[in-house]
């Protein structure tokens, strides 16, 4: 019988079958494996996808972003709200270029106390007249991230104080001892800056129902409720105020929580 010389197949190693490859065909015309038709067809298909991964990728990306937009316009207008602090009025509680965050809950629903440090609006012209913004051209840019509470809000519309009287209350400056007294309780104000002795400006007043006594902790360089008791009597109307600073959040090596110090106010009766 004849010996059998035909090679034998080989056997399919690590799960790949067959040694040789096949030509395939297109629409019965047969495309060898090495042909430039095939791989052009090939790699087409990969360009084809690259353009829907970066659309997709695009459109992630400003989901994302609007999402954030959305949601920081949401807290500014509902939460919190960011300020920047150009004066040294506040000092040493607050420094010139400090970041605030002020929750915009006080005082509604929840009302203000003593020793709060507040931000209000200046409807009473206690600023002199802010000079005219500049108009270059990503000033839209600025006020738009402004708006939606991405940026702090640096106009001059805005003031800073600390509340020292409520409604009802019954201010005075000062006593024998020089210190403010608030219902014939004198007050030992420990977060009044003491780089320098404040000079004594006296006043006596009664803060009205829906308004504020406010004055600066640096309070030898603080135009306050004392500069302008020609105007409404020095007083803040409530209506007028956005919150109350609640932390600095820039810069860095100043990030921390705010004080009312709510141990110089404690033995202070209500106001009547």
């Amino acid at each position: 019988m004849p010996e059998n010389n035909a090679p034998t197949p080989e056997t399919p190693r690590d799960g790949v079958s067959g040694s040789a490859a096949q030509p395939v065909t297109d629409g019965g015309t047969e495309v060898p494996p090495s042909s430039p038709e095939r791989g052009r067809r090939g790699s087409s298909k990969a360009t084809d996808g690259a353009p829907s991964q970066i659309f997709v990728w695009l459109k992630e990306v400003a989901t994302v972003v609007v999402i954030a937009v959305v949601l920081s316009f949401l807290i500014k207008t509902f939460l919190f709200r960011a300020f920047y602090i150009p004066s040294e009025s506040m000092v040493n509680t607050l420094d010139v270029n400090d970041r605030i965050f002020v929750n915009l809950l006080v005082p509604e629903p929840f009302a203000l106390s003593r020793g709060d440090v507040v931000v209000f609006r200046d409807t009473q012209g206690w600023l002199a007249a802010a000079p005219e913004k500049d108009s270059g051209p990503f000033t839209w840019v600025q006020d738009g991230l402004t708006f939606v509470g991405l940026l702090p809000d640096s106009s001059e519309q805005h003031l800073v104080k600390r509340v020292i009287g409520l409604p009802g209350d019954h201010v005075i400056c000062c006593d024998a001892a020089g210190k403010l007294t608030i219902n014939g309780t004198s007050l030992d104000e420990t977060y009044v800056n003491t780089a320098e002795e404040p000079q004594i400006r006296e006043f006596d007043v009664v803060v009205p129902e829906g308004k504020v006594w406010v004055m600066g902790d640096n309070r030898n360089h603080s135009a306050d409720s004392r500069s302008h008791q020609d105007v409404n009597g020095g007083f803040v109307d409530l209506v007028d105020v956005e919150g109350k600073a609640a932390v600095i959040a820039w810069p860095l090596n100043r990030i921390s929580v705010l004080d009312n110090y709510p141990d110089v106010f404690r033995n202070v009766p209500a106001g009547k």
